[in-house]
C-alpha cells in the first residue's frame, strides 16, 4: 500500500485551496479572491484500497508582517518538514521568475511535482511555454497542468503522485476526510463570509472563535466571538442597526448547516483586542 504526505504550496492565490476542495470533492478550505485567505495547514484524507494519500492546504508564501504571518509561514514550515511530495502550484499568469526563486529558496528535500493552474485562463502556446520553463528546474520531478476551479481528473493527478509515495501503513484509520475537528471548519466558514462581506482590511483584521457548540435534539446552537483590532472595525462589521453582522450571520449559518446536515441556531458577537495578531497568548487562543 502507498501512503503519504502531498503538501501544496505556492504563492497567495494560486489556488491551493481551491485544489484541495476539488480533490477531496468537499470545501474543506475556504475560498476568497482575497489573497492570504488561508491561515492554517489543512488536511485531506484520501483513504482507497490501495493507498492513503494525505494532501495538506498550506497558508501562501509571504514575507511575515507580524507574528500572525510568522505562525503561518510556520504552518509552511511544517509542511516542509513532514512531506514525501511537494505539490508546487503557480498560477500561470504569475511571474514564473518570481516564483521559480520562491520554490528554490524551499531547498525541497523530496520530490517535486509542478502544476500549472488556470490554464483555462491562458493560450496553449503560453502554458506550454510554462511546462518549458519548469520542466528545466532542477526541483521538478514532472510537470502537469490543471484548472482546479473549472474541473479536475482526480484520478490522473493522484496517480501523478504515488509513483513518488512510499510504501507503508496508513496514517489514519477509518473513513475520516481530515484531522481538524468541526469546530474548526465552523470558524472557518464564519471567516470565509467576512471575508465576502466585509471590505478592505476588515477580513484580515479579524479572528473567529467559537465560545459555544452544542448539539441538541432539533438543531446544533454555535456562538462565536468574531475578535477584530479596533473600535472602528467593530462599528463597520455590526452595520447599521446591525445589518452587516446578520448578512454575514445568515450566509454563514446556510453553509454550516450544508456542512453538518443539521439546522443550527448561530450567534455572532464582535469583541476589540486590540494588537491580537501580535500578542503570542491571544494567538495561541485563537487556534493559531
Amino acid at each position: 500500500m502507498k501512503s503519504g504526505f502531498v503538501n501544496i504550496f505556492g504563492r497567495p492565490n494560486a489556488g491551493k485551496s481551491t485544489l484541495l476542495n476539488a480533490l477531496m470533492g468537499e470545501k474543506l478550505a475556504i475560498v476568497s479572491h482575497k489573497v492570504q485567505t488561508t491561515r492554517h495547514r489543512i488536511k485531506g484524507i484520501i483513504t482507497e484500497k490501495d493507498y492513503q494519500v494525505i494532501f495538506s492546504d498550506t497558508p501562501g508564501i509571504i514575507e511575515p508582517r507580524y507574528k500572525l504571518h510568522e505562525k503561518m509561514m510556520q504552518a509552511v514550515k511544517g509542511a516542509l518538514e513532514d512531506a514525501d511530495v511537494a505539490l508546487l502550484l503557480v498560477d500561470v499568469k504569475e511571474n514564473w521568475e518570481e516564483v521559480d526563486a520562491i520554490f528554490s529558496a524551499l531547498r525541497l528535500k523530496v520530490p517535486a511535482i509542478v502544476a500549472i493552474n488556470k490554464i483555462d485562463l491562458e493560450s496553449e502556446a503560453r502554458i506550454k511555454e510554462a511546462v518549458d520553463f519548469f520542466e528545466a528546474k532542477p526541483y521538478c520531478k514532472k510537470v502537469i497542468t490543471i484548472s482546479a476551479l473549472s474541473g479536475i481528473n482526480k484520478k490522473k493527478l493522484v496517480n501523478a503522485f504515488l509513483e513518488f509515495l512510499p510504501e507503508g501503513a496508513p496514517f489514519y484509520e477509518g473513513d475520516d476526510i481530515s484531522d481538524l475537528n468541526t469546530r474548526f471548519f465552523v470558524s472557518e466558514i464564519i471567516r470565509e463570509k467576512i471575508y465576502e462581506l466585509a471590505q478592505d482590511e476588515i477580513p484580515y483584521h479579524t479572528a473567529v472563535m467559537i465560545q459555544e457548540y452544542k448539539e441538541k435534539s432539533t438543531l446544533v446552537k454555535i456562538i462565536a466571538d468574531i475578535i477584530v483590532h479596533r473600535e472602528t472595525q467593530k462599528v463597520i462589521l455590526i452595520g447599521s442597526k446591525g445589518e452587516k453582522i446578520k448578512r454575514i450571520g445568515t450566509a454563514a449559518r446556510k453553509d454550516i448547516e450544508a456542512f453538518i446536515d443539521r439546522k443550527v441556531f448561530l450567534e455572532l458577537f464582535v469583541k476589540v483586542k486590540p494588537k491580537w495578531r501580535e500578542n503570542d497568548m491571544q494567538l495561541k487562543e485563537y487556534g493559531y
